[in-house]
C-alpha cells in the first residue's frame, strides 16, 4: 500500500511514517525543506513540496494511495497575533489538497485535525466527538473550518476522508520554544534557570498524550475508522500545569535543579479545560494509548539533560 504523508518529517508525522514503514506500507513523506539527519535514515521516498502548490500536490498523489495530512503552519499561541495569515496560510492549501485528491482517487485521505483547540470551553468532560464546537482561537476556528471542508467534501462528493483530533502530544523530539507544549517549555525552563511562567492559580487542565500513541491512533483511524467519521485521541485523564511541575520536581531535585514558578494573570484565550473521550476509536478496534504521563515525562526529562549535559 502506497501512502503519502504530508508534513511526515515534523514531531507528530516522523512517529507516524515509522509506524507506518513497520506495518509494511510504501511511505512517502511530503515535507517543505530538505530532510533532516533523522528523516533521510528513514527506509521510504522523501518529496520536498508545499502544500499549497496544487500542482506539486498533483504530481504526488497516485489513483488508489493513502493519504495522511499533518501539515499547518501556524500554531495556537502564534495564531492570534495574525488570525489573517493563520486563515491564508492554511485554508487554502488544505481545501485545495481535497480537490486533487477527489480527482486522483485516493484510497482514503486522513485528517490530522486538534482536538486541543476545536471544542472551546467544554460543557462536560471528558469530551465526545458529538460535543459541540466553538474555538475560541484562530488557529482552532482554522482547524475546524478544514474539518467541515472535509465532511462536506464525503457527504457531497463521497471522497474517503476520515478525522482525527489529537489531544496535547508530547515526546522528547518536541521544541521546547515554538508557543506550543507546555512539558517541553517547563523542562527547558528548569535546566536554563529559567522560570517557568503559569497563567492564573493552577494554569489550564490538559490532556498530554503522548507522541507514540498519537502516532498508533493515527494509524487505528486509517486502518479502521470509518468514512466520514472524527475520533478524537487523548487518554481522558487530565493534568493541571501544576500537577505536572509536581511530576517534575522529584526529576529536577535529583539532578540539582531548582524550580522556579511565576504565575501571571489569566488569559481571555485559554480554554480552561480541554479532556478528551477517545472510546469511540477504542470500540471501533481497541486503540487505547500506552504511555502515561508519568513515564513520558521522566523519558522526556532524561532526554532533555543528557542533550544539554552534552552542549
Amino acid at each position: 500500500m502506497k501512502t503519502i504523508v504530508i508534513g511526515g518529517a515534523g514531531f507528530i508525522g516522523s512517529l507516524v511514517s515509522q509506524a507506518l514503514i513497520a506495518s509494511g506500507r510504501e511511505v512517502t513523506v511530503v515535507g517543505r525543506r530538505p530532510p533532516g539527519a533523522h528523516t533521510a535514515a528513514l527506509p521510504c521516498a522523501y518529496r520536498c513540496a508545499d502544500l499549497g502548490n496544487r500542482a506539486q500536490m498533483r504530481e504526488i498523489l497516485e489513483p488508489g494511495c493513502e493519504v495522511i495530512d499533518l501539515a499547518y503552519a501556524t500554531v495556537p499561541k502564534t495564531s492570534y497575533g495574525d488570525p489573517v495569515f493563520d486563515l491564508l496560510a492554511n485554508l487554502p492549501g488544505s481545501v485545495g489538497l481535497l480537490e486533487e485528491a477527489m480527482a486522483v482517487g485516493v484510497r482514503r485521505l486522513l485528517l490530522v485535525s486538534s482536538g486541543g483547540t476545536v471544542y472551546g470551553p467544554p460543557a462536560t468532560l471528558p469530551i465526545p466527538e458529538s460535543h459541540p464546537t466553538a474555538p475560541i482561537s484562530p488557529y482552532g476556528i482554522t482547524k475546524l473550518t478544514i474539518d467541515h471542508y472535509a465532511l462536506m467534501f464525503h457527504h457531497t462528493r463521497d471522497l474517503p476522508v476520515v478525522v482525527v483530533r489529537p489531544a496535547n502530544a508530547y515526546g522528547v523530539q518536541q521544541r521546547s520554544r515554538t508557543g506550543q507544549g507546555f512539558l517541553a517549555a517547563a523542562i527547558d525552563a528548569i535546566l536554563t534557570r529559567r522560570e517557568i511562567e503559569i497563567y492564573g492559580d493552577a494554569g489550564t487542565i490538559r490532556d498530554y498524550i503522548h507522541v507514540s500513541d498519537v502516532a498508533s491512533g493515527i494509524l487505528a483511524a486509517l486502518d479502521f475508522g470509518d468514512d466520514g467519521e472524527t475520533y478524537n485521541l487523548g487518554t481522558g485523564i487530565g493534568a493541571s500545569n501544576l500537577d505536572v511541575i509536581a511530576l517534575l520536581r522529584p526529576l529536577a531535585e535529583a539532578a540539582g535543579h531548582a524550580i522556579q514558578v511565576r504565575h501571571l494573570p489569566s488569559r481571555r484565550f485559554d480554554v480552561e479545560a480541554n479532556v478528551l473521550d477517545a472510546r469511540k476509536l477504542c470500540f471501533a478496534c481497541g486503540w487505547r494509548p500506552d504511555v502515561s504521563l508519568q513515564c513520558g515525562l521522566a523519558e522526556m526529562w532524561d532526554h532533555a539533560l543528557m542533550t544539554s549535559s552534552s552542549t
